[in-house]
């Protein structure tokens, strides 16, 4: 490697920590959130505009009639909200962004501003999503390309709005959260939080708006709406999901279309018996605390339960279940010609149901159903007086531990098999399984479902544990995998196309791909388009030093970092090492991308070696590995932690057992505590970011899945009662605006440290949540860990 090399290499580790700041972990400027369109040709997308851009546009990518491809801006926030009557916006396009949303990117890791999430109708042609509270749709079906160039026209996009005067109880001057276009595209279904309410577009109303972005309003009529009485209760919400549905199971939406655009199911949830906490602003002492619910571990849940709106009949029902035995809603889908399917689930995940909704025939009268509208205002007993739809038992499941969700099934095939995700305990597999018979191969762990059809099953799923592929199963068992090198990688489909997005070792910058089969209607011979499509994200000027082996009794997947060729450190004959695990249930971090290593690439430069190991628990390994945690979590995943830094010396004789470090982050922070507190002969110095210190401060549904019922499992394991046995240099780090790991993990802790007379440091970060986005806050936490490590570990 020449000079000049090193010093790309050196200026890159110097840089790291500020421009991994500025860039948001390097992820602006680069597409996500894609989705195919209708017969697969379209792709739209979200970017920003650069690689410190945080305001993010909706793009689509296509092919012109030359065969040119093209990537077209849909919809630019900035222009949008500057063009807009609804308020002056001079600085980031999120300036207005209502609490309720703020909290669902909480729940989602969301990070971006602008066009964060977007709904599409079925053939492609509208897309909705909102701005600042407000709803906007865009014309997909005008957004064609120019037929001289390949870089396409804007899309005709216009601000909707509902009449004031019509306007539903709790609507008026309300937020407009999560706008969901009917899969007709001729509805706009939105939730105020205390209303639901339903909008009527015409056929031609985004269309006679213009050729460009318009700033004109459209008025477009309220044909149902769902309210909440005053009376129902200030924590009753409709049309949201609850914070346990977001937290844990990746379930953000809280209403479902069917798939005639007739009918809506509404979540609607009551959370008065949780738990009452406060979240303070302590360096503005003026400021009052905001009031939240929160579902403690073994305290109350929040009651959900289901409505059924039929927009035409009109008429609004309840979809009844046993809510007692099954409290949970995990996952709703709705697939065309097939009963609504619900999952719900015991409070002990140990037990589920796929429930079918059945159909409720209304009368369809299109022209009486433009001309009125219909509304409902409900209080609690009014919703329990609703007429009931009572659903059927499709499959009931149990576990002796528990039972994991998969994102995307329940669901049908088109044909109305149906496909779900269960463990096959005597092959340990996760597998596939179409009308109660395992269908996928054993040995692929499946992750994800993405599509279902009659031919084939489109998943992510693991061969090796390290690498998240896009995979066809047939249902013969046959597994075709389509990314063309190992990674992280997900998937959308629609007709003859499919894009495929994400990363692995090979490339710095993430990669979105896009394909398409073009049929000849009359000798019906296919050609494929293929376009990649454009990434303008920054790169942090190095390649990580990764060596990926396997070690321990346990066969723990693990990943070394070494300092970089010309860091200073390259030939040193002893190096301190440096443990960054997460280490938890439900994520991994040795996985076959590159941007998983840029950090510890960084703390090697430093002067360390990295450790990252994952240990039983996390996932991509079987049941039998995920449920070897159960009932003693902190145990079990440290002495995974002890196993690998003892095994390290094998790999890397250099590694200096007497010097050994660790940080992390939320379960990666609280593992950090847990290794000085109960193993202070192995690790020597911790940085604990956001630890829950004390599991029933945790929510219900992580924490009981894995912890059970039982106070003496907690008490065993969590750490405050471990305070006294701190002999080891300790930091824990919290942000006060913490709503997911509440603070006072870390203030419980350090107040029992304090009372056993154990020094430690507390590094408070005012203002900032379970995500330091601030970009001041995330390079200095860097520097200020380095230091310290250094320091306790008497380095230079």
């Amino acid at each position: 490697m020449s000079e000049t090399k090193h010093s790309v290499i050196n200026r890159g580790i110097v840089n790291f920590p500020r421009k991994e700041a500025r860039t948001l972990r390097f992820s602006l400027g680069a597409p996500r959130s894609a989705r195919a369109l209708g017969d697969g040709s379209r792709v739209v997308f979200l970017r920003s505009g650069g690689q410190e851009d945080p305001v993010t546009s909706m793009w689509m990518s296509s092919w012109n009639s030359q065969g040119k491809h093209c990537e077209t801006l849909i919809a630019d926030p900035r222009k949008l909200m500057q063009g807009a009557a609804i308020g002056e916006h001079l600085g980031h396009a999120d300036d207005d962004v209502p609490d309720e949303e703020k909290a669902r990117r909480e729940r989602s890791r969301e990070s971006a501003e602008g066009i964060v999430d977007y709904s599409v109708d079925d053939d492609g042609e509208r897309a909705a999503f909102a701005l600042g509270g407000n709803i906007w749709v865009a014309d997909l079906s005008a957004t064609v390309a120019d037929e001289s160039s390949s870089e396409g026209r804007h899309a005709r996009c216009i601000h909707v709005v509902d009449p004031t005067d019509s306007s539903s109880l709790g609507a008026q001057d309300s937020p407009k959260l999560n706008p969901t276009i009917s899969p007709d595209g001729s509805l706009i279904a939105y939730t105020t939080g205390r209303s639901l309410v339903v909008i009527r577009l015409s056929q031609n109303d985004v269309a006679e708006s213009g050729d460009d972005i318009k700033s004109e309003e459209l008025n477009a009529p309220i044909v149902a709406a769902v309210d909440l009485a005053e009376s129902a209760g200030e924590d009753v919400r409709i049309g949201l999901a609850e914070f346990v549905a977001g937290e844990e199971m990746d379930r953000y939406a809280g209403f479902w279309w069917s798939p005639d655009s007739r009918q809506l199911l509404i979540e609607h949830y009551d959370a008065s018996n949780e738990d009452v906490w406060y979240i303070s602003d302590p360096a503005n002492p003026d400021h009052p605390a905001s009031r939240r619910r929160y579902p403690r571990a073994l305290t109350n849940n929040a009651k959900v339960g289901l409505l059924l709106l039929d927009i035409w009949k009109p008429q609004l029902s309840r979809v009844a279940w046993d809510t007692a035995a099954y409290e949970y809603l995990a996952s709703v889908h709705w697939v065309a010609g097939h009963d609504a399917l619900i999952l719900v689930q015991n409070r002990r995940q140990n037990g589920d149901q796929i429930l079918q909704i059945p159909p409720f025939e209304s009368s369809h009268d299109s022209a009486t159903a433009e001309q009125s509208s219909s509304r409902y205002v409900l209080d609690n007993n009014e919703i329990s007086d609703l007429h009931s739809i009572l659903t059927h038992v499709a499959q009931t499941h149990s576990d002796d531990c528990w039972l994991d969700l998969t994102p995307g099934v329940p669901t049908w095939s088109p044909k109305g098999k149906l496909i779900d995700v269960r463990a096959d305990e005597t092959n340990d597999t996760n597998r596939l399984y179409s009308d109660g018979r395992a269908i996928s191969p054993v040995g692929w762990q499946i992750r994800s479902v993405v599509d279902a059809s009659d031919d084939s099953i489109l998943a992510i799923a693991s061969k090796d544990p390290r690498s998240f592929d896009v995979v066809r199963f047939s249902y013969d068992g046959n597994a075709e995998v389509l990314n063309d090198e190992p990674g992280l990688w997900t998937a959308s489909q629609s007709g003859e196309g499919i894009v495929i997005a994400g990363r692995g070792m090979d490339t710095a910058r993430s990669q979105m791909t896009q394909f398409f089969t073009v049929r000849d209607s009359v000798s019906h011979e296919t050609s494929a388009k293929t376009a990649a499509i454009d990434n303008f994200a920054a790169e942090c000027g190095f390649t990580p030093n990764v060596e990926f082996v396997t070690m321990g009794k346990h066969a723990l997947r693990a990943a070394i970092v070494r300092p970089s060729e010309g860091s200073g450190y390259e030939h040193a004959e002893k190096l301190p090492v440096l443990v960054k695990p997460y280490g938890g249930p439900g994520h991994q971090q040795v996985v076959l991308a590159q941007s998983y290593y840029w950090a510890s690439q960084w703390w090697a430069d430093q002067g360390f070696i990295v450790l990252t190991a994952d240990g039983r628990g996390t996932t991509g390994r079987g049941p039998a590995w995920d449920r070897a945690i159960m009932d003693d979590m902190a145990q079990v995943t440290l002495d995974d932690q002890i196993e690998a830094v003892q095994a390290l010396p094998e790999f890397a004789p250099e590694a200096d057992l007497d010097r050994v470090s660790i940080i992390g982050w939320s379960y990666g922070g609280f593992l950090s505590a847990l290794a000085v507190l109960r193993a202070p002969e192995v690790f020597h110095a911790a940085c604990a970011g956001a630890p829950p210190t004390d599991w029933t401060l945790y929510d219900t549904h992580y924490t009981e899945r894995y912890l059970g019922l039982d106070e003496d499992t907690y008490r065993r394991n969590s750490i405050i009662d471990d305070a006294p046995k701190l002999r080891r240099p300790l930091m824990l780090i919290h942000g006060f605006a913490d709503d997911n790991v509440s603070v006072a993990n870390s203030l419980r802790l350090s107040e029992a440290l304090l009372s056993a007379g154990r020094a430690h440091t507390v590094l408070p970060l005012n203002g900032i949540t379970h995500m330091t986005n601030d970009e001041k806050v995330a390079e200095n936490l860097l520097l200020l860990q380095r230091n310290f490590l250094k320091s306790s570990l008497s380095l230079r």
